[in-house]
């Protein structure tokens, strides 16, 4: 009797956009499913400011990851209007999405991101995150029921981005939702972003970190100089903030803490450029940058 060798699975490829509101760990579940560091993440909501991709290969298939700001319902600035913009033209032309929100809370601002979904008719799948974070176990199924009641999704998963648990059925779920298709990107990389972007939002994820409340919304960084000097990357990186009085803010007495800052985002550049780094840093003023959409451009904000 002959058998049949059983067929070898074809390769999946396709775009998958991550939306949610502001800190439920959309960036940290993207670099979790990457297994590298390429969208930054802090404590303070409104971290990711830009549109990203993140590449996630498999031995299955690749999954291109749309990594994008938190939906939010205020928009009292043209940075926060072009945010929200950029999130919600996230969903046209993907293959599925997934709404991350976080265990045990259901906001105004994720029924925002909800419906942006539900009008791009892709399939949508619920990530509830954080569940390292809920000590009641039991309080989860009830979470879920309501959040799901009325609400259309392909499926759930409650897992934990940070301690990268719960990943695995989520990937393969997400592999069959793209179509069979050769690999998009080439195995090594991780995003569309160059390096010199990714140099200035290490910049960025060192002053909302280490400054805390005290920074300013409106503060960004802007690469001057992206030069490879031999094995050495030369770089030089400007803060800007919108007034003079915000500047102390971000130097510190004897510019200690603009030091610790260009310290920490020229380790990280190391450890992801993989190469010695030589970093500049200086603090600048541009009055009213935030709410100036030429501004904006100039910085690298798009919608």
């Amino acid at each position: 009797m002959n058998t049949v060798p059983p067929t070898e699975a074809a390769f999946r490829a396709g775009t998958i956009a991550v939306l949610g509101r502001p800190n439920v760990g959309k960036s940290t579940l993207i670099n979790a499913m990457v297994g590298a560091k390429v969208s930054i993440v802090s404590p303070r909501p409104q971290t990711t400011r830009h549109r990203l991709l993140g590449i996630a290969t498999f031995p299955e298939g690749q999954l291109l990851l749309v990594d994008t700001p938190g939906i939010h319902g205020q928009q009292k600035r043209a940075m926060n209007r072009m945010m929200n913009r950029a999130a919600r033209g996230a969903v046209e032309g993907v293959d599925a999405a997934l709404l991350v929100i976080e265990a045990g809370r259901w906001t105004d601002d994720d029924a925002l991101a909800y419906q942006a979904l539900k009008t791009s008719g892709v399939p949508c799948v619920l990530v509830i995150n954080k569940v390292d974070k809920v000590t009641d176990k039991a309080a989860l199924l009830p979470f879920i029921a309501e959040v799901t009641k009325e609400r259309d999704f392909s499926s759930v998963y409650p897992l934990s981005a940070l301690k990268k648990r719960g990943l695995d059925g989520l990937v393969k779920t997400l592999l069959k939702l793209v179509p069979e298709s050769e690999p998009l990107y080439a195995d090594d990389e991780i995003t569309d972003r160059s390096e010199r972007f990714l140099a200035g939002e290490l910049v960025r994820e060192q002053l909302m970190t280490r400054l805390g409340d005290e920074l300013p919304y409106s503060a960004t960084v802007e690469i001057e100089k992206f030069e490879l000097d031999g094995e050495m990357l030369r770089i030089a990186a400007v803060v800007w903030v919108e007034r003079e009085g915000q500047k102390p803010i971000v130097i510190g007495k004897g510019g200690e803490r603009l030091k610790a800052i260009s310290t920490g985002a020229r380790i990280g550049m190391e450890k992801l450029f993989d190469r010695k780094v030589f970093l500049e840093t200086w603090c600048r003023v541009r009055e009213g940058w935030s709410d100036d959409e030429a501004a904006l451009r100039r910085f690298g904000y798009s919608d």
